[in-house]
């Protein structure tokens, strides 16, 4: 049986984090009602000059660095010309002729090892809108909120031969460019979607077989299961000759899972690409370069390192929260508050995204007042309230946005801490439960277990359970 080989490379949109859109003053906001944040420019009246967005480019000039990209010292825009519904000019600015950057790099880590993936380009483009499809009366609305929102688009070369390299490489990218600040990279809002084109060919074949683009994806987990059966759908093909494979873009249906024809695939040539007259050039200095540089935050790498080595943190608890562009500002943001790199990771971990997960939130979806949290884990420490009281505030924190200080004030949920009234309640406990004092003092240890929750309800949780522990273990001995 003959041996097959997968080849793929990506085209990756990402949009970028600007207050505007690329060519108007609109808002780049994602989360508007349908058609709010709409004017006559990107609405793409007659007669509305485009005027590009300077901090659009400068976040191209941070994806390029990030990706060890050589950047063009003078960048054009260009017209690519298509009709579709949510395109309102018939026509996407984009460029072809002279793109932010060229031939990057990415490294990867795979199970097989390291990689370098190549890339041929980043070009930045405004996005079209968007289709609403509505099944009950069989219509299609048109939301144009998204129209010329700016992106970037990372062209890499085929360099790929499996789906754990392709997730691999969007986790490494997704890492480097929301740490860069260039965009948020949230796939569930579109603002990271991915195109893979594919082929497959005899393994040691130096001939690339016939390409089809899976359009538009956006769940690491979709392009892997897209992949797979895709891969497999081609290797029929030659096997059988089942169907007769042609160059087309084609969409992942997640439900039955399996992709499905959208139209033939274009070639550069149908787009009619020409230079766009009424957009200037814009010249990319050494000096704004280096301006960019400095400016870039520290990258999740560079922080994983200072975590495990200088803060002495362990790696598991550094890669979830360098995992995480919002989980590492949050440590950040709390540690400049509460000096206590162990504990304010150990919070994030095993608090915070409990209730994140509880919630139905993602890690990236998380938001809370840091320096009330980092309040909070203070109560704790320095022992005004114990660790379960702490949890409840947590919630009201995050919740509510109390301040913890006040509440606890204003509730009385300060630890006992008078010995006397501790003894009380354990003496209370140990009456109102001879039966399992009898069994502890026969061997039984998980009796104590239950007494010491007696005693913490009769002081209503508002005490330090290592003191409680130790008033309960003396009277038992007695």
């Amino acid at each position: 049986m003959k041996r097959y080989e997968v080849v793929m490379g990506l085209e990756v949109h990402v949009e970028l984090a600007t207050e505007s859109k690329l060519f108007c003053s609109c808002s780049a906001k994602f989360g508007a009602d349908a058609n709010e944040h709409v004017c006559p420019a990107c609405a793409g009246m007659p007669g509305m000059p485009a005027v590009t967005n300077k901090r659009a480019v400068e976040l191209g000039i941070a994806a390029a660095l990030v990706t060890n990209s050589e950047i063009t010292p003078v960048m054009t825009f260009d017209k690519k010309n298509y009709f579709y519904p949510d395109l309102p000019t018939g026509y996407q600015i984009t460029q072809i002729n002279a793109p932010i950057c060229r031939n990057g790099w990415i490294e990867i880590e795979t199970a097989a090892g390291t990689k370098k993936i190549t890339l041929k380009q980043i070009h930045i483009e405004e996005d079209a809108g968007k289709l609403v499809h509505d099944a009950r009366t069989g219509t299609t609305l048109v939301d144009f909120n998204r129209t010329s929102v700016p992106l970037v688009e990372i062209v890499s070369n085929p360099d790929f031969r499996s789906a754990d390299e392709v997730v691999a490489y969007l986790e490494k990218l997704r890492s480097l460019l929301s740490f860069a600040g260039v965009s948020d990279c949230k796939m569930q809002e579109g603002s990271m979607r991915c195109d893979v084109n594919l082929s497959v060919r005899e393994a040691g074949s130096g001939i690339l077989g016939t390409r089809t683009e899976i359009k538009n994806m956006n769940s690491l987990k979709a392009i892997a299961a897209a992949i797979a059966y895709e891969a497999q759908r081609h290797i029929d093909a030659l096997e059988t000759g089942c169907e007769t494979l042609i160059q087309e873009t084609r969409r992942w249906d997640d439900a039955a899972g399996e992709t499905f024809s959208m139209r033939e695939k274009e070639n550069a040539t149908d787009y009619r690409y020409f230079p766009n007259p009424e957009l200037m050039p814009v010249r990319i200095d050494d000096a704004w370069i280096e301006r960019v540089r400095k400016s870039l935050p520290e990258p999740a790498r560079d922080k994983f390192l200072r975590m495990t080595g200088a803060l002495g943190l362990p790696e598991t608890d550094s890669k979830i929260i360098t995992g995480s562009k919002n989980l590492s500002d949050i440590f950040d943001r709390t540690l400049a508050h509460f000096n206590n790199p162990k504990e304010v990771v150990n919070w994030i971990i095993v608090e915070l995204l409990a209730i994140a997960k509880g919630d139905n939130k993602g890690e990236d979806d998380i938001s809370i007042d840091c320096e009330k949290f980092a309040g909070l884990m203070e109560l704790v420490d320095n022992k005004t309230i114990n660790r379960n009281v702490g949890k409840k505030l947590l919630l009201k924190v995050l919740n509510e946005g109390i301040d913890p200080a006040a509440y606890v004030r204003e509730n009385d949920l300060g630890l006992v801490s008078d010995t006397s009234l501790i003894d009380r309640a354990v003496q209370d406990a140990l009456a109102e439960n001879e039966r399992s004092v009898t069994e502890y003092r026969s061997g039984n240890e998980k009796a104590a277990g239950f007494l010491m929750g007696r005693v913490m309800k009769n002081l209503g949780g508002k005490a330090d359970p290592k003191v409680v522990n130790e008033r309960l273990r003396y009277w038992l001995t007695r």
